[in-house]
């Protein structure tokens, strides 16, 4: 069939409409720290996909993000302490920008323009979109960083809803799916993460579970014990045991409790979270508590046993595809053993995974 010059002019101009839309850029401000942040993951995914941008950006504290680009639907970051975001707090009647100033800059390239900063109709917002506009016309969408009291839905899923919501995005459209990892595994992660090891004295080519006994909230964490006993069983099973633990940890944990874990097993501590996704790359399972590590883990596909007490699984488990967790929901979770959850955790660790067996 021959195209007629009209036919052309129309897949032109589809072509470009098309080159237009991909060209478009989304950012998300998310001051949240690292499990609020791999839970913003399928919302970035949802923006990229449903709405056909060229990427979306992620503006938070370098620390939990930067492990993002690469690994991640997230295209780039920037740290929130290198913006100036606090000047958007003001009242609006005072609020004042200069010609050319960064704060145009920072949003000048973004079509969309999602918010966990500041309140619906707040003063934020209202100087968001204010210094927005003053480069090009952006959509401005501010999402809270915690579900209601009341809320059902997982708060990943809540951050989606509320996007498709204000946005008019299909609710369709906004459904989160766990079947695949949030965060991929590179070969070079893979291979600093041996490195890690041989470094450690582990065996590479024997099962390793990760232990993570801490989280930023107490009232979050498993009583000590368990992890202990936990990690006696496994090692009595021939697998490696290695227990990770971050800044919190090391603080917190009196000077006994940090002895009997390293009597118990290995030990690694003040790992940055490049090196932490390095390690659990060479990883079988993670076990830990409500935190931002076991988020990861979940995030990176390993299986992952996340002990839960106070804290509502329904609303704040991890998202991956090999996802186990167990709940204590009585008092007793940060005070004292519980060997029927100790047991449930091993079994968890020791059956076989539905893709195959461990390493």
């Amino acid at each position: 069939m021959v195209q007629t010059s009209n036919d052309i002019l129309s897949l032109l101009e589809a072509e470009g409409a098309q080159a237009a839309k991909e060209a478009q850029r989304g950012v998300i401000l998310q001051p949240g720290a690292l499990g609020d942040c791999i839970l913003t993951l399928p919302l970035v995914k949802v923006m990229t996909e449903a709405l056909g941008l060229g990427g979306v950006d992620l503006v938070g504290h370098s620390e939990y993000i930067g492990i993002l680009p690469g690994r991640s639907c997230v295209s780039s970051i920037r740290s929130i302490d290198s913006t100036e975001l606090h000047r958007l707090f003001v009242e609006p009647a005072k609020f004042d920008l200069a010609d050319r100033d960064p704060l145009i800059n920072t949003f000048a390239d973004y079509a969309w323009i999602v918010t966990f900063l500041g309140e619906p109709d707040g003063p934020f917002e209202q100087n968001l979109i204010f210094t927005a506009n003053c480069s090009h016309s952006a959509e401005i969408i501010t999402l809270s960083l915690k579900p209601p009291h009341d809320a059902a839905q997982h708060v990943a899923e809540h951050y989606v809803r509320q996007f498709a919501r204000q946005s008019g995005l299909p609710q369709d459209r906004a459904g989160i799916a766990a079947t695949e990892p949030l965060i991929r595994v590179t070969d070079a992660d893979r291979e600093r993460g041996l490195e890690l090891l041989e470094q450690r004295d582990i065996d590479p080519s024997k099962r390793l579970v990760v232990i993570h006994p801490g989280s930023g909230g107490r009232h979050k964490c498993w009583h000590i014990s368990n992890f202990l006993r936990i990690a006696q069983t496994l090692r009595d099973d021939g697998i490696e045991v290695l227990f990770l633990l971050g800044p919190a940890e090391v603080e917190r944990f009196e000077s006994i409790d940090k002895a009997r874990l390293y009597g118990a097993a290995r030990c690694v501590a003040h790992l940055s979270l490049s090196q932490v996704v390095d390690l659990l790359a060479c990883t079988d399972a993670v076990v830990g508590n409500d935190s931002g590590v076991t988020h990861l883990a979940a995030g990176m596909g390993l299986r992952t046993l996340a002990l839960f007490g106070p804290t509502d699984p329904a609303l704040y488990k991890p998202i991956g595809p090999a996802v186990t967790v167990l709940r204590d929901p009585h008092d007793r979770f940060t005070r004292q053993p519980n060997p029927d959850l100790q047991k449930a955790v091993v079994e968890a660790i020791l059956a076989p995974p539905s893709d195959g067996p461990m390493h």
